[in-house]
Parts: structure tokens; C-alpha cells; sequence
């Protein structure tokens, strides 16, 4: 079984500089992770391949920084990793993000299943998995919690939902966006942690995956920033003690405070 995990880089702190001209994430200087949610993704796909067998694939867009993600993800156990990084992905937004990591799976081909983590720590928009799954034109499942079976070309997981959780299943290959529920991500090994510093990265441009301009970053994000502020902050509030009769009278008395 091909397996091909797509994660991302993140900024490690809340605290992300944004550029004024572009509206876009800064992410030069500012110490970066995988995102949490595709350490889970990662450690699926390779409990599949210790299964089934075959092999898994990393793929990321991003800086040439982000090298340091997919060598992190090879010391857990992956055997490829393959880096997105041109001038011309600069600024995407879900849409063209997911185009064009689609186009890199194109040109990879040989694959049986593709795992994403549920959404992304930064954007917080869970639209890049599905949207590589559009793009691509297989089936999608996602928030997945369990993968139940795989078998005859087929794939059955249960998939979480706000009132408990959904079976289904669907013909190979597909797509899923995983939660956190579905296993413990493992630490990497000394070995694993040797091999990845000797790992040969491959790097691909927008040339290498033959996509046109006009789908890539700014010009291909139909979804434009217009402005980025900070909320103010929160008016400075009160403890309130006593027993629920006096709570009742004192929150009265505020509530008639703020509307005189």
C-alpha cells in the first residue's frame, strides 16, 4: 500500500507576525513544528504500512525551512518526502493550496490512500484535505477516528461527528482527514533520527509539477485579505462570591449598572 501524508509547517507560537503590503503570514525567524493535527497523520500512515506493507510518502508546501519538517517525519519512519517551494506558491490560499499540492500527487501517481490531518493550527479552515480530494476527484472521509478495515479496494473507518460517530466505506483510493483520537503519535528512534539527516529531500517547483501561473499563489486565491487587526482587549472582570441568593442580587445590580 502507497501512502502519501500531506502536512504542513507551523509557526510554534500564537504569536504570528503578518506582512502590511501582502496580508500574509510572515513565517521567516519565527521558530516553526508540524502542525499537531498531522503528527497524527503521519503516525497513521505508517501503522498502515507496518500492516499492509509499501510505503509512505511526505508532502509539503512551503519555505525551504520546511525541509526541517520532513526530515522530522522521515526520522519517525517515512521513506520519501518531496518540498513544494517556489515563488510562485507564495500567498495561497486553501484553494490554490490544495491545487497545487493535487498536481504534485498527479505527478506522483502510484498511490492507494491519502491522509491530512483535520485542519491546520494556523488557518484553522479544514479545507485543504477536502479540497485536494475536489481537485483530484476521489472520495474523502473526513475527521476520522478509527480505520476499522482495508480490504478488496475498499477502505472502512469511523468518522466522527458531534452526536458520536459514523461507519462508512469507500473504494480506493481516497482521501482522509484525521483527528487526534486515532492513535498516539510515536517519538522518533536513534536510527530514525541518523537516517533522516542523511535523507535526500526532493524538491519540486511549479515547473516540476507543470502547473500554470494563473492557478498559484496570489493570482490563483480567490480569497483576499483585506485587513488583519487585533481585538481590544477585555475589560478587566470581578470574582462574584456569596451563596446563590446574594449571586442573584449582585449580578441584578450590575446588569441594571450597564443599562442605565
Amino acid at each position: 500500500m502507497n501512502i502519501i501524508v500531506c502536512i504542513k509547517q507551523v509557526p510554534e507560537t500564537t504569536e504570528v507576525r503578518i506582512n502590511p503590503q501582502t496580508n500574509t503570514l510572515m513565517r521567516e525567524g519565527v521558530k516553526s513544528i508540524i502542525n499537531p493535527f498531522d503528527m497524527y497523520a503521519i503516525e497513521e500512515g505508517l501503522r498502515l504500512k507496518e500492516r499492509f506493507g509499501g510505503k509512505v510518502t511526505i508532502l509539503t508546501m512551503g519555505p525551504p525551512q520546511a525541509e526541517s519538517a520532513l526530515r522530522e517525519a522521515i526520522s519517525l519512519g517515512a521513506d520519501d518526502a518531496i518540498l513544494l517551494s517556489d515563488r510562485a506558491f507564495a500567498g495561497s490560499d486553501t484553494l490554490a493550496t490544495s491545487y497545487t499540492l493535487a498536481g504534485a500527487i498527479r505527478k506522483i501517481r502510484d498511490y492507494d490512500l491519502l491522509i491530512c490531518g483535520k485542519q491546520a493550527s494556523d488557518g484553522d479552515t479544514a479545507q485543504v484535505g477536502p479540497g485536494i480530494a475536489a481537485h483530484l476527484d476521489i472520495p474523502q472521509v473526513t475527521y476520522v477516528k478509527k480505520i476499522e478495515e482495508i480490504k478488496d479496494k475498499a477502505i472502512r473507518v469511523e468518522r466522527m461527528t458531534e452526536e458520536g460517530f459514523e461507519i462508512i466505506e469507500s473504494p480506493l483510493p481516497a482521501l482522509l482527514t484525521v483527528v487526534k483520537e486515532i492513535n498516539t503519535p510515536r517519538l522518533p528512534s536513534l536510527k530514525g533520527l541518523m537516517r533522516s539527516k542523511q535523507a535526500k529531500i526532493t524538491h519540486w517547483t511549479h515547473k516540476d509539477i507543470e502547473l500554470g501561473f494563473e492557478n498559484l499563489g496570489l493570482s490563483g486565491s480567490p480569497t483576499q485579505v483585506v485587513k488583519i487587526f487585533s481585538p481590544p482587549p477585555r475589560e478587566s472582570s470581578q470574582m462574584l462570591s456569596g451563596s446563590i441568593e446574594e449571586l442573584v442580587e449582585k449580578l441584578a445590580l450590575i446588569f441594571k449598572k450597564e443599562l442605565v
